[in-house]
């Protein structure tokens, strides 16, 4: 009798050739920046800590402990206690959450809205593009970090605040960095033949402006990230960050700098060193992502 065979479906194996086809990018991504690849790791880890905090820190890092007070680094504390007795480790660990969450939401809420609005005046023109540029000129006249701190003050020191600060301070260099790809991509004969065929602007804007000119705004945004965590530790260190007692990477360097900077180096550098760190990943993956998304530089 003769058996029958049933044709194996490609579609079964798509998911696998899929899974196989980002790992191979991701490889070859490490192959070719490694640099870019090791800021990456320090990234995934710092993302690892922030969710996983309530099982990496040892103890409660809020809750004070007065007779284990400054105690230096060793086996029971492994990067000693601030002044309260709290486990400095652990307030590092938590203040990653802290640090995550405010780069995240600033850089964020500062991409979509400067994307929007720059991808907008560069293809629409006329009075509204005026417009727009006139009011980023005025905004990119005061330094980010007095603006941030003017808007800060004005709304109150809490996390939320400082993220709407920081937002507000990337917006105009976004708007300036989106206008200028959608002028160019303006140029480009696809969108003259959807408007041939009877696209409508918005339509226009968000299926080919705005895609073709996110590739710069993704680098200038992990850059951003790395900026935003220094901008909240700077706010934090002036005392109008995030409020006390919640663990803030600048805010604990403030309070190791004031009085115990002799006396107990570790409350300032070891949250100083998960700062450099952190940074320094953000501004390897950025120069990495940079060489690979922008064609002029793919070639070296």
């Amino acid at each position: 009798m003769a058996q029958t065979t049933v044709p194996l479906q490609a579609d079964v194996f798509l998911p696998l050739a899929q899974g196989a086809g980002i790992f191979g990018q991701l490889w070859d991504f490490t192959k070719r920046k490694p640099l870019g690849a090791a800021g990456a790791v320090v990234l995934l880890t710092l993302v690892l800590a922030a969710i996983f905090a309530d099982v990496i820190a040892p103890y409660d890092p809020i809750a004070q402990n007065v007779p284990h007070r400054l105690r230096e680094p060793g086996t029971e504390y492994l990067l000693g206690t601030d002044t309260y007795g709290r486990d400095v480790f652990s307030r590092i660990v938590f203040g990653a959450r802290v640090s995550l969450y405010i780069g995240l939401v600033s850089v964020l809420i500062g991409t979509v809205v400067g994307v929007l609005v720059g991808a907008s005046s560069g293809y629409t023109g006329g009075v509204y593009d005026l417009l727009v540029q006139r009011i980023v000129d005025g905004m990119m006249g005061f330094p980010p970090l007095i603006l941030a701190l003017i808007l800060v003050v004005a709304m109150g020191p809490s996390i939320n605040s400082v993220a709407f600060a920081l937002a507000v301070t990337y917006i105009p260099r976004v708007v300036r960095l989106a206008r200028a790809s959608a002028l160019s991509t303006c140029q480009e004969m696809f969108v003259d033949a959807a408007r041939a065929i009877g696209g409508g602007h918005l339509r226009i804007m968000l299926r080919h402006v705005v895609p073709n000119s996110l590739a710069p705004v993704f680098v200038l945004a992990t850059g951003y990230l790395g900026t935003a965590i220094v901008a909240e530790a700077s706010l934090s260190f002036l005392g109008l960050g995030v409020p006390p007692p919640s663990p803030s990477w600048g805010g604990m360097m403030q309070f190791g700098a004031r009085g115990y900077l002799e006396a107990a180096p570790w409350l300032t550098f070891f949250p100083g060193l998960a700062l450099s760190g952190v940074v320094f990943a953000f501004g390897l993956l950025g120069d990495a992502l940079r060489d690979v998304l922008d064609p002029r530089l793919r070639g070296r």
